[in-house]
């Protein structure tokens, strides 16, 4: 990273915006599967995706939850001219992405039918809809959580351009695999998924390539397993795991509510929403993601109001992309609902027009948070950034649920994400103002702090 000739808000830039690309095509993945899913199968079909989202979800916040950790941690030791250290912790990481894999699979494989139960189906059909998704991702998981570790970490190496020509590539496939397995030859759920899964390895594949080559100050290196530097990187990425676990977290929250308080046809509702939900997360997550290992760099070298500088760009990269996307949702509305439901069924499309412009005023708050959220992280004040997530993902939804919903019954859904953001925003001033009053150290070389 050789960020001492460049402008700040240049170098902000030259991070974010790759990012932010790489991860709407994430984001996209899904909405593709949906999108054919949808054609070519069904919105039936359509509810099975939705419902096993969380699980892809899940993944993505495991890889990051180390990835993300990684990252901060091999930032601040470039910013301290450590690179071997840096190396070390990169190499380690892959091992551990590798051993979670085979957890991963050797857990859901025979237990699929329960892990289909848990994630919401309720009848059988549905049931058999998501046996057929999941059989064709559950196998490929390796690529999924080395895609998602890579791509961080790449970034980190200095190369936040050539990562997002290589999820690009990966996305472009799977679309042409989707169009080839759900529209040409009608494979349905499981050619989606197939589609997908494929996608994910190539990307992986890709990015290996780039650190055999050496060619970054990050590579594969001899190390010894450090148990103590693990344990601060998932300290410093538990953050970042959980905003995208809260996601998954919220998705399968949402689709109980529903199911027990709703018409079923607003399970095809929610699903549409989500997905709007998801660009949302997944763009202001690029904008942590791009802006971290600039801020962990700077925190390396000690240079404070430069950690602040790039906190205000993140800040207001944040709110002006949720804004624009309210600004959207309120015009396009019922073009995007049109999307997943055709003209056949007009009262389900007027009533997801109207679950978007509810849920859409949450997203302002949504960005700031998950922006604090993040800086907490990449400055290692992990209990303040953990304490951030844990709250908007769990604790303000589920008592903005019940509270909602027992006072404007279903509809309480809708609104309840906008009382839960507002209520993590208000935690988060509180934090970032006790972070101001604090000393802070020079350099974080020899530790974190937990504030």
């Amino acid at each position: 990273m050789k960020l001492e000739s460049q402008s700040l808000k240049s170098t902000f830039l030259k991070y974010v915006i790759p990012s932010i690309l790489s991860q709407w095509v994430y984001a996209l993945y899904t909405m593709v599967d949906g999108m054919f899913v949808a054609k070519g199968v069904g919105p039936e079909a359509l509810t099975a995706v939705n419902l096993s989202t969380p699980f892809l979800q899940l993944l993505f916040a495991l890889s990051l939850l180390f990835a993300a950790g990684t990252s901060t941690v091999a930032a601040i030791f470039l910013g301290g001219g450590q690179k071997k250290r840096a190396s070390e912790v990169f190499t380690q990481n892959v091992a551990v992405q590798i051993i979670l894999s085979a957890a991963i699979m050797a857990i859901a494989l025979p237990n699929l039918g329960l892990l289909i139960r848990f994630l919401g189906a309720r009848d059988a059909q549905t049931a058999a809809n998501m046996r057929e998704y999941l059989t064709l991702i559950i196998p490929f998981v390796p690529g999924f959580l080395l895609s998602y570790a890579f791509e961080v970490l790449m970034k980190t190496d200095g190369f936040p351009r050539k990562t997002m020509a290589i999820v690009l590539t990966g996305a472009l496939e799977n679309c042409l695999l989707d169009w080839l397995f759900v529209i040409v030859l009608g494979r349905g759920l499981a050619g989606a998924a197939f589609a997908t899964s494929i996608s994910q390895c190539t990307v992986t594949l890709l990015y290996l390539f780039h650190f055999l080559k050496g060619k970054g100050n990050i590579r594969f290196v001899r190390f010894r397993p450090d148990l103590p530097a693990l344990v601060r990187e998932m300290r410093n990425g538990a953050s970042v795991a959980l905003t995208e676990l809260s996601a998954g977290a919220i998705t399968l929250i949402f689709n109980r509510a529903i199911a027990a308080l709703l018409f079923p046809g607003a399970l095809v509702s929610y699903a549409i929403v989500s997905y709007i939900n998801n660009i949302v997360v997944f763009s202001v997550t690029g904008i942590v993601q791009g802006s971290q290992p600039l801020i962990s760099y700077r925190r390396g070298r000690g240079d404070e109001a430069g950690c602040q500088t790039l906190l205000r760009y993140c800040l207001t990269a944040a709110l002006s992309f949720c804004t624009v996307t309210v600004l959207v949702c309120a015009l396009l509305g019922r073009q995007i609902a049109a999307f997943y439901i055709g003209p056949d069924m007009p009262e389900l499309l007027d009533y997801s027009v109207s679950v978007i412009r509810i849920f859409m005023l949450s997203f302002p708050l949504l960005g700031l948070n998950i922006a604090l959220s993040g800086y907490f992280a990449a400055v290692e004040y992990a209990f303040s950034a953990m304490l951030l997530s844990i709250g908007r993902s769990f604790v303000f939804l589920l008592l903005s649920l019940a509270l909602l919903t027992r006072l404007l019954a279903g509809t309480g859904i809708w609104w309840a994400p906008l009382l839960s953001e507002g209520l993590c925003l208000g935690t988060a001033c509180i934090l970032l103002a006790a972070l101001r009053r604090r000393s802070v150290p020079k350099t974080a070389l020899n530790g974190s702090r937990t504030g």
